[in-house]
């Protein structure tokens, strides 16, 4: 059967490869409603192209230009963070596609969960930030979540048919960005154009940045703990330049399991949209012949704090990832903007932590003011 999707961000990276997934399957997917933040024109020319029942718009002042642009068809337009919210819980929506990027994701993401859809989760945030509540409305309202980012599909593709009790360690495989080899002089002069120059991986300007300084990799460390039920002193990270495997799971006899493939985020978002099923792709393979070496060696969170800090805030608890990723959202948009430097980031992260009040078990509403006091604290730290 056909499934229908929403494609909330769909203007982004993992939004736009994922409708070239639906080109190429039409006779297996279809797009029921797409969402974007500002980007109007490339939000109404997929929907001229993909015909969704609706399109929402979170920016509400842009809901004249989108409307004015669609005018000649049927599609509903609509705008605001509650359109959205509203929207993936329509009965018409399988599948909804979690791309949009920061903490704007959650209540999205929460309530397509709630309404039982079948989530295909990129949004890091979700669970960085909220990771216990989500975890209990998956279990509760029986919605399952299929990870999407290629370090989590290869790890729930290692986990096919294991016992979760076999599982020693998970092993997160890192590009290690484009400063890899940089001394910690070296990064504190590093520009935003050079950090946004990915080696191996085509994606959106936040987490182009994320990886270059490592915190990417720190969320990932926390989506594993909730997804896979791993604690975290359970989850090593190693840097493998070559981006061929994309993690690999040891069990408690010695036995390592990996799953490889080209750096290709469509490979994922395939394997999330047509899970359980495989299907036939003509999606890049590995050339064998020029895969000389795979290599892996340690992350080093002296040079790239910032993985340190995903560790230490997911050993405090509570609210404390909530806290990380917020300081991490307004240090990484200064830097983009020229505010502060490559190295200030992790700086203003940590003193954010630091200043902020912690809560041991907070419930939604509380991760929200503590999502508002972070961002507040650390724009004063700029």
């Amino acid at each position: 059967m056909q499934k229908q999707l929403v494609i909330l961000g769909s203007t982004g990276s993992i939004g736009t490869q994922t409708l070239d997934i639906v080109r190429q399957y039409p006779d297996r997917f279809s797009v029921y409603a797409l969402t974007a933040n500002t980007s109007v024109d490339l939000l109404a020319r997929q929907a001229r192209e993909f015909r969704p029942a609706a399109v929402c718009i979170a920016d509400e002042s842009q809901y004249e230009p989108l409307r004015d642009a669609l005018a000649d068809t049927d599609i509903k337009i609509w705008a605001g963070s509650d359109s959205i919210t509203h929207v993936v819980q329509a009965d018409e929506a399988d599948v909804v596609v979690a791309a949009m990027v920061g903490f704007a994701g959650l209540r999205p993401t929460i309530a397509a969960i709630e309404a039982g859809k079948t989530i295909a989760l990129a949004n890091k945030e979700t669970l960085v930030v909220a990771g216990a509540i989500i975890e209990e409305l998956s279990r509760r309202h029986h919605a399952p979540i299929i990870p999407v980012d290629s370090e989590h599909s290869a790890i729930f593709q290692c986990l096919a048919g294991e016992a979760p009790d076999s599982v020693e360690k998970i092993l997160l495989t890192a590009s290690g960005g484009p400063f890899r080899n940089y001394t910690k002089e070296q990064l504190r002069t590093v520009t935003a154009a050079q950090a946004l120059r990915h080696p191996n991986w085509q994606m959106g300007a936040k987490i182009t940045i994320d990886s270059a300084t490592m915190m990417n990799k720190g969320f990932e460390v926390i989506e594993a703990k909730w997804l896979f039920g791993v604690d975290y002193d359970r989850i090593e990270v190693l840097v493998h330049p070559q981006s061929i495997v994309h993690s690999a799971v040891q069990f408690r006899d010695g036995a390592v399991k990996a799953q490889l493939g080209t750096p290709d985020m469509r490979l994922p978002i395939l394997y999330a949209l047509a899970y359980p099923e495989r299907v036939q792709s003509s999606l890049p393979r590995i050339d064998w012949r020029t895969t000389s070496s795979l290599t892996f060696e340690q992350a080093d969170t002296d040079r790239f704090p910032c993985l340190r800090l995903a560790y230490e805030a997911i050993a405090q608890g509570g609210n404390m990832p909530c806290v990380l990723n917020a300081a991490n959202e307004v240090a990484n948009l200064a830097f983009r903007e020229g505010e502060c430097h490559f190295t200030d980031i992790a700086a203003i992260i940590e003193e954010t932590m630091q200043k902020s009040s912690f809560i041991l078990a907070p419930t939604l509403d509380i991760l929200f003011q503590s999502d508002e006091e972070a961002r507040k604290t650390a724009a004063s730290l700029l």
